[in-house]
Order: C-alpha cells, then structure tokens, then sequence
C-alpha cells in the first residue's frame, strides 16, 4: 500500500509497505481523506516539539470499515472518522476523564504512524461514526473538534466579547463554536486575507495584528478588552502579547503550541487576576458536537475546504501550500 513518509524536516517521500492487519479489538479503515493542518506544517518543517523522525503524518482523518478484528462490532463499509488521541486508559489524566492529556498518549501522525496511507489499523475504541456525512465532511470533523474544545475550556459565565487570536483552522473553528456559544467573537491575524476570508466567508469581524492592534480593540471594546482571549498562533510572542488583550477578571486560553519558554509580565497578569488555561486536542464529546453542528448546518464546511489534492502529489505540493498559507484555510487529501 501507498503511505506518504516525512523522513525528516523538509523531505517527504512516497513509499509502498505492507497492508497491516486487524488484531484483536482492532478495525482496519480504508483512507479515503485526510485533511491537512498546522500539525502537519510543523512537521515538514521541522517545528513540531513532540515527533521524531521519519513519520507517517496526518490525524484528520475520513474512511471506510475495511476489515474487522475479533470483538469488534462495526460494519462492513461504514464511513467513519478517527479519534486520533490513542489514550492509556490508566494515567492519572484518564482517571480524571481527561484522555486528551494522557500522560502516555499516543497521537496519530505525531507520536506514532498516522493516516497519509490507503489503510491504517486503529482501536475499535477510537473509531467514531460519520454517516450522515460526506466524506470530505468527515476529514474535517477532528480540526473543528479542537476549536469546539478551545472554545469550551472557559466557564460561559461572564463572557460576553471572546477575541481568537489566529484566523488558521483551529482559530476559526474556535470562533465558530464560541459564536455558537453565544459569544460576540472577534478575530486577529497578521493576514489579511485570512480575515477578508473569515468576513466574507464566515461573517467575522477581525482586525490585523499590526502595531495599533492595542489602540484599536482598546477603541472597539470601549477600553474594557475581551473577556475571554483564545491564542491560536502556536507564535510565543503573539501568545506573550495576547495577555495585553485580556480583559481584568478575564480568561487567556492557549490552544496553540510552540517549543521554547512562554513568559508574561507578572504585573500585567496579576492585576487582571486573569485565569491562563491550556486547551490540548479534543474529547468525545467535542467529536459529537462537531458532527451534530455538521448535520444540523451550523457549521458550514462547504465554505472551509478550499483545497483537494491528490495523495501523489503530496510530497511535491506540501511546500507550495505552505507558501500560499494565506490562500488556504483547509486542504483534504484525497486517497
């Protein structure tokens, strides 16, 4: 079978392995589509804090039931999507109910193999139902499951104005389901063609991440800031510069990642007695809600694709994707 390989920062490859085999409460899924993310940007080249090298990428994945283990249950050709987030079950994170931040977790396409191939082995346990779906539907449902999470990690009361700090995919699927929440969302990018995207497409306000960023929303919000900042850059001086943005009693939340040491002016934190919360992948709860929102129409993903390509022309189309970032919100590979 075909599997698209990351040998190292920069150089993807193309390479034929065996098919494997479901074991044991295992089910094999046929990969019809994986959406690529930042995730996947990180790891071409090479600013991914948690992956060796070589890595078989991708977690935003859509297939059909190839082939079932002993003991499992699902049927033959179902369209489903993956919870990457393989969980031990054991850790103190999962006792709590919190299998997203297992202490062992296993990410697919990060920790270990991922979906960038015709067929790939997963637990039963982490198989999620997608009919209703279409298929390139269901490759979209784990990225919006993350800002579905980020968007949720602050308590509602009290927020009334939520500003995302990053118009990527995670930053507008964040501004998606607080919009749904009931929040008067806001958005900030250095891109303008993110936010013209996110106007015109989505109906968000943004403003550019210029230097009057300050003096601006300091105007919009009548000098009281936003109750609730969520930071999607994965950048450590927009997460630094975020907490300026931050209203007094408000809510910072870091959905993006980057390696390095994040630090924060300690007067400028605690005068606001502001809450700094981490939001990390997504539970099963967040993949429910997301396909619900999907079927229901309050999330428009016929607007949020803006690229196919062709499994094959993964490894040379990688770099031109990146280098026209400010064109793509979400591209789908199609196998």
């Amino acid at each position: 079978m075909r599997a698209i390989v990351c040998h190292e920062p920069f150089r993807l490859g193309l390479i034929n392995r065996d098919e494997p085999v479901a074991g044991p409460g295992e089910v094999l899924i046929r990969i019809r589509r994986v959406g690529l993310c930042g995730t996947d940007y990180h790891i071409f080249s090479g600013r991914h804090p948690f992956l060796n090298y070589p890595r078989v990428m991708g977690h935003e994945l859509a297939g059909e039931v190839a082939a079932l283990g002993p003991g499992t249950s699902l049927r033959l050709g179902q369209l489903v999507t993956i919870n990457p987030y393989l969980a031990c079950g054991a850790c103190i994170a999962c006792r709590k109910g919190k299998p997203n931040a297992c202490v062992n977790i296993k990410v697919l396409g990060v920790h270990v193999d991922g979906g960038m191939c015709d067929m790939l082995v997963v637990p039963e346990s982490a198989v999620i139902d997608a009919e209703g779906l279409t298929v390139d539907q269901a490759a979209m449902v784990e990225f919006l499951a993350i800002g579905a999470h980020a968007a949720t990690r602050a308590p509602a009361a009290g927020v009334e104005r939520m500003l995302v700090v990053g118009a990527g995919p995670i930053g507008i699927a964040t501004a998606l389901f607080g919009r749904l929440r009931g929040f008067e969302v806001s958005l900030v990018d250095r891109r303008q063609a993110r936010l013209d995207f996110a106007r015109d497409r989505l109906g968000l306000d943004g403003v550019p991440a210029d230097d009057r960023l300050e003096f601006v929303l300091d105007r919009h919000t009548q000098g009281d800031m936003f109750d609730l900042v969520v930071d999607a850059t994965g950048s450590l001086p927009a997460m630094r510069r975020s907490l300026g943005l931050v209203a007094h009693g408000g809510a910072l939340v870091l959905v993006g990642v980057a390696p390095g040491d994040l630090t924060f002016e300690d007067p400028e934190f605690h005068k606001r007695e502001a809450m700094l919360i981490a939001s990390r992948n997504a539970l099963s709860s967040d993949f429910a809600r997301v396909i619900a929102a999907i079927k229901s129409g309050d999330i428009p993903t016929d607007q949020l694709q803006t690229q196919s390509v062709d499994a094959d022309e993964l490894p040379t189309s990688m770099p031109n994707l990146i280098a026209n970032a400010d064109s793509v919100l979400k591209a789908v590979a199609h196998f």
